[in-house]
């Protein structure tokens, strides 16, 4: 069988897709040469926004209007939320965000027999988590584990505990195994990454916490070094910052979901913090990780922020001078509270608000970018680009220099110069 396997919205998904893509090829199916005709195309889908599950129709759509035949297969968020629209536009296998290995089997059967099959459950009856393969297809420096799954924070604008369901993690062991395994595969680096990793634990006996998490991991990563996912800021406390810390494997970055630098915007949001804890935990983390860089996504023009909230917001941005901020203009999601809520923005405030927020963030990023100069930053080198090789340094920018073949190693680079959002640099002497 040959297939082509698409992907949209977060890195869980990516992390189920290269899953779904190592079981397809142990079972010796192959992706299809570039323009082949597949006999099965797979879409993992996406639901977060509105705006991302139109892009999953319109992805289902020309996949399927491009290889005529083939079983079309979606996965995902946005089958799980909306399996019957799924239908609809031509899938012939419809799943959702559970039971992966049993959506690649239904996928072979219907690439044999042209029956179609369909599997639709109640996200919050789950009670295990759903252990896939984890590593990359390609290469050997960067994999991801998945470490939990599920959320309950039920934040007013998002759909995802519906479609994920309740918290479930992998238990320690697991983790110190795959973890293992992976190091001894050759890859350099280990992305922890999961729905919502601060509440990693709290459904396992002991409840493990996601410190303990980190040193397990640690343990067992040999010259590995390892890179959170995106981390809700209630989790980094004093001692979650020294235990992590302390591990040394850890890269200097972090990615902290803020959504808004306006308490009366928080609030309406129902995110579990305010600007001045939001504040302390930025505070805790270059304390315990000097240099390191904080990245954040932000929402702008939600309903009923004022101008005055604007304002707020893009102060926020400036204090705490954030070295790249994702910026989403609100996307009202049916089915959330928010998509109820009065005081909806037209698309061109929303717009403004984005516009006004990331020129702030292109602000901080450019002196963030500019502070590494003159520094030695340790570099996993991913690809030989031309005259030379590119990699990302363990604050996750990226470092070009002019030496060849350095794809897989980790060397430590002196910083020389800026190059839009590059970093220049050469290669110094390995410390003993």
């Amino acid at each position: 069988m040959h297939y082509i396997i698409a992907t949209l919205g977060c890195k869980v998904n990516q992390y189920e897709t290269q899953a779904m893509e190592n079981l397809l090829r142990e079972r010796g199916h192959l992706p299809a040469a570039p323009g082949e005709i597949a006999d099965a195309v797979i879409v993992n889908t996406c639901a977060v926004t509105a705006e991302s599950g139109r892009k999953s129709r319109q992805m289902i759509r020309r996949l399927r209007d491009e290889h005529p035949g083939a079983v079309v297969a979606v996965a995902g968020c946005y089958s799980q939320l909306s399996p019957e629209e799924s239908a609809a536009i031509g899938a012939d296998v419809i799943f959702g965000t559970h039971e992966h290995t049993a959506f690649i089997d239904a996928v072979e059967k219907a690439v044999q027999s042209r029956e179609g099959a369909r599997f639709h459950d109640d996200p919050f009856r789950r009670r295990d988590f759903e252990k896939l393969p984890a590593g990359a297809v390609g290469g050997r420096t960067r994999a991801m584990l998945k470490i939990q799954d599920g959320c309950v924070n039920f934040c007013s604008y998002c759909i995802i505990p519906y479609t994920r369901g309740r918290l479930r993690s992998l238990p320690l062991a697991d983790a110190a195994a795959e973890t293992a395994r992976l190091a001894a595969e050759g890859y350099r680096e280990l992305v922890l990454t999961g729905i919502e990793i601060a509440s990693y634990g709290v459904d396992l006996p002991g409840k493990p916490t996601l410190a303990d998490l980190i040193e397990t991991a640690s343990a067992a990563a040999g010259k590995m070094r390892l890179h959170l996912g995106s981390l809700e800021p209630t989790v980094v406390t004093e001692e979650f910052c020294c235990r992590a810390a302390a591990t040394g494997k850890l890269c200097r970055h972090f990615h902290l979901s803020l959504q808004s630098g306006c308490d009366r915007t928080l609030k309406a949001m129902n995110r579990k913090y305010d600007t001045a804890g939001f504040y302390t935990v930025v505070e805790r983390l270059r304390s315990a990780f000097p240099g390191c860089a904080l990245t954040a996504d932000l929402i702008t023009g939600f309903p009923g922020e004022t101008e005055e909230d604007q304002a707020e917001t893009l102060a926020f941005l400036e204090r705490c001078a954030f070295s790249a901020v994702h910026v989403f203009p609100y996307s009202r999601r049916p089915g959330t509270p928010a998509d109820r809520m009065p005081e909806q923005h037209t698309a061109a405030v929303k717009a403004a608000r984005a516009r006004e927020a990331q020129t702030v963030a292109d602000r901080t990023r450019a002196a963030f970018l500019e502070s590494c100069v003159g520094q030695t930053l340790p570099v996993l080198f991913e690809s030989d680009e031309g005259a030379g090789s590119v990699g990302h340094s363990d604050t996750y920018l990226l470092v070009r220099v002019p030496d060849e073949g350095l794809r897989g190693e980790m060397r430590p680079v002196h910083i020389t110069g800026v190059d839009g959002e590059e970093l220049r640099g050469e290669l110094a002497a390995e410390s003993n």
